[in-house]
């Protein structure tokens, strides 16, 4: 596992995670400020990790799984 692929997945993860906050803030007619600053957050991460080494579409599951047995070993 490499930082890089820390970064896609936690990116990733935190990015996709901000979703049902915004639609719930959205749907408060709240305004959405915290999904708003993770998915800047999680798009960082994504774009540090897409700087530092280059994935194609195959190599982001692979990744995930990289990341899962370097925390459950």
């Amino acid at each position: 596992m490499s930082q890089q692929d820390l970064y896609l997945v936690i990116g990733i993860l935190i990015a996709g995670f901000s979703i049902p906050s915004m639609l719930g803030a959205l749907a408060d007619r709240r305004s959405p400020r915290l999904a708003a600053v993770l998915i800047v957050i999680g798009g960082a991460l994504i774009l540090l990790a897409l700087s530092q080494q280059s994935y194609a579409w195959p190599d982001i599951p692979e990744a995930f799984i990289r990341v899962l047995a370097q925390v459950l070993r």
